[in-house]
């Protein structure tokens, strides 16, 4: 076998830095930050600067959260948030009748560009513009819409989303709130089942939210029409409203500017029109009416609506980790330590093979989720203001399954970068004034609210396994027993049949049996092979294992139970694949630039990672050889050699705003660059 020589780019000049030297080589390559910064911007790029323009402005508020009580920094939070409104950037959403801007897709770039800054910040406007105002806006119809969205556009009326209980939270079809229609008054009747049924973590319910839209079971005429939603009262003149009860969920390991509570309901009364009637309506005869008649299909339809927060955590994970980045980077290419090659002058820490293997294919992914999560926001904006329909409803499962696995993979990437950067900038990154304590407590939640990652998981695994088809509606969303019994294995393994896929590989990358060693590791084509037949190779396996408990008898649930390693193993495959691909066509859109080159650098080192990390598995496959996953390991460190030259700039491309990133022994350049040897 060959081994594979490194195709020749404008990046291999750079290969051996003069390790040591603070000043440019002249062999740097070269490459336009803003050029690059306006590729990662795309078609917001003034939305973007907009939010770091206020960001910027408001900085104090990263220092202020270390020294104000819990209760003044909830409201000093509160008070940005409404300034943040009347610069118009929290409203992009909305329809422009009420004041917004009518873009679905701004109001996405807005909220990732909004993670530079303040966490709490970040998740109040979340709660506020993106559950609440989201809720009314998707679940209600225009009487709701007149009544509510100018004013929670503007902040003057703050509210909550209501949706989580101590006893279910992932489960939502088995909440323990109840909502009662009295025909005698024309009004449901809101109560809490004890309290494993109360309202928990619920953002801006212990101080400032107002109303609350509140997920209920909807009793109509003695029967249980399922979980809907309805807007509720919390709060009148200050005071908790008639029958309601609030506690404060306390102090946080993060994001203590967010007024979490908990909320009880004791036979609180609301009018028929405050159920969000939308997707179903209660008529003044007291009759329960729905143009969806399956209730599990209703249920889906109406959870599907509420995307965009998915969507939007996982576009925050993506840039809390690109402001971890930028500190590590930055630092490392200033700081010294230990006289390596040069007995004169101590050498730059990024200049150092670890340091490089650390922080650079940490890098590399953080390019690709960004890229992913742009085609993900994408296509929630062209699904914008499409009502449900038979002939949408398959676009619609997927652009859900592609939310719930993207943030996952985008929030444990955050939580893994974060903590890699604070280590990476050893005592400075323990300090508070350098950021990462800050972004260590605030984002470690975000791998559990949007739904638990693992949960999450297994949702975009069931939709691989049922291959989207139309039994999808008639399952309960979390009932992965009965799923596995009524599932077609026989269909899947025919759809998902590995050797169907070694042919199409074939027939990309001829060699024979050998298509994985004779492949060019740099060609996108053989990157991408390796991914899809990770994933198909799962996706066919579970199938199989499924089948064969089900055939031998065994309770569903169990069987489901002892398979889940590989269901979720399965549906990560799936989610790294799409990445993957989102990162090769974007840089295949690109015009051949200088920008172009370096996102292809980056792109091989993001894939070349992915299957270095997981070569055991290849190789337990058939799909790398020994000498092959040699290779792979080898061109890992060259293209982080070749990265490190543009690290700084490429983390510049992010475009932090420097007032929100602080740390000033963090990025000293006078401080760390010029330490006297010892």
């Amino acid at each position: 076998m060959a081994t594979d020589t490194v195709q020749p780019t404008p990046f291999d000049q750079a290969d051996d830095r003069d390790s040591g030297s603070s000043t440019v080589d002249p062999s740097r390559p070269a490459f336009d930050v803003r050029a690059l910064q306006r590729v990662l911007d795309g078609r917001y790029a003034e939305v973007r600067d907009l939010v770091r323009e206020n960001l910027a402005e408001h900085a104090s508020i990263l220092s202020e959260a270390e020294t104000l009580s819990v209760d003044d920094y909830r409201d000093r939070v509160k008070e940005l948030l409404l300034t943040m409104a009347e610069s118009g950037q929290t409203g992009m959403g909305f329809p422009a009748e009420y004041g917004g801007g009518e873009d679905v897709g701004a109001s996405i770039a807005a909220f990732e560009t909004l993670a530079y800054g303040d966490l709490s910040l970040l998740v109040k406007a979340g709660v506020q513009f993106g559950l609440f105002g989201g809720a009314i806006l998707h679940l209600g119809t225009k009487h709701h819409h007149d009544a509510y969205l100018r004013p929670l556009i503007s902040g003057e009326l703050l509210g909550c989303f209501a949706m989580s209980e101590s006893g279910h939270g992932s489960n939502v079809q088995a909440l323990r709130t109840h909502a009662t229609y009295d025909a005698d008054t024309d009004e449901f009747v809101v109560t809490t089942d004890g309290d494993l049924g109360r309202k928990d973590y619920i953002g801006n319910a212990a101080a400032h939210g107002e109303l609350a839209v509140v997920f209920a079971q909807l009793h109509v005429a003695g029967k249980n029409e399922g979980v809907h939603a309805l807007v509720v009262p919390i709060r009148q003149d200050g005071e908790p409203a008639p029958g309601v009860r609030i506690e404060d969920c306390g102090h946080k390991m993060g994001l203590n500017g967010v007024d979490n509570g908990r909320l009880w309901f004791d036979q609180v009364r609301v009018p028929r029109s405050a159920l969000l009637d939308r997707f179903a309506h209660v008529d003044d005869q007291g009759v329960y009416r729905s143009e969806i008649e399956n209730p599990d299909r209703r249920f889906f339809t109406t959870l599907g609506t509420l995307v965009q927060g998915r969507i939007s955590v996982g576009g925050a994970g993506i840039g809390a980790s690109k402001v971890a980045m930028t500190l590590a980077v930055r630092y490392a290419d200033l700081r010294r330590q230990f006289e390596a090659t040069d007995p004169e002058r101590e050498q730059l820490l990024l200049d150092y093979g670890m340091h490089q293997r650390r922080l650079l294919p940490l890098l590399a992914r953080t390019y690709a989720l960004h890229f992913s999560q742009e085609k993900l926001a994408g296509e929630l904006h062209l699904m914008s203001g499409v009502d449900p329909s038979e002939e949408t409803e398959s676009r619609q499962r997927e652009l859900e399954s592609r939310a719930a696995g993207t943030k996952a993979l985008a929030t444990w990437h955050a939580t893994r970068t974060i903590q890699e950067c604070r280590e990476a900038c050893g005592g400075s990154g323990y300090l508070s004034v350098n950021r990462f304590a800050a972004l260590k407590a605030d984002t470690d939640v975000f791998t559990t609210f949007e739904g638990d990652n693992h949960v999450l998981l297994q949702l975009v695994a069931k939709g691989l396994l049922t291959g989207y088809a139309s039994e999808f509606e008639d399952m309960n969303q979390l009932d992965m027993a009965r799923f596995v019994g009524e599932l077609a294995v026989e269909t899947v393994i025919e759809r998902t049949a590995v050797h169907k896929l070694v042919e199409r590989i074939r027939d990309v990358l001829p060699g024979g049996d050998d298509w994985s060693d004779q492949a060019h590791v740099f060609d996108p084509d053989y990157q991408l092979a390796m991914f899809r037949f990770r994933e198909e190779h799962l996706v066919s396996g579970v199938a199989r294992r499924l089948k064969r408990g089900i055939d031998a008898g065994h309770n569903p649930g169990a069987v489901f139970s002892r398979v889940q390693d590989h269901v979720i193993a399965a549906a990560r495959a799936h989610v790294e694949r799409l990445v993957l691909e989102d990162f090769v066509a974007k840089v295949r859109s690109l015009p051949e630039t200088p920008e172009r080159d370096v996102l292809k650098l980056l792109c091989d080192l993001h894939a070349l990672t992915g299957i270095e990390a997981d070569r055991a598995w290849f190789m337990e496959h058939g799909r790398l050889s020994v000498q092959r996953s040699k290779q792979i390991t080898k061109e890992i460190g060259s293209l982080c050699r070749r990265v490190r030259p543009v690290a700084v700039d490429l983390v510049h491309a992010f475009g932090v705003p420097e007032p929100v990133l602080r740390s000033p022994d963090l990025l000293d350049a006078d401080l760390l660059d010029e330490q006297p040897t010892r």
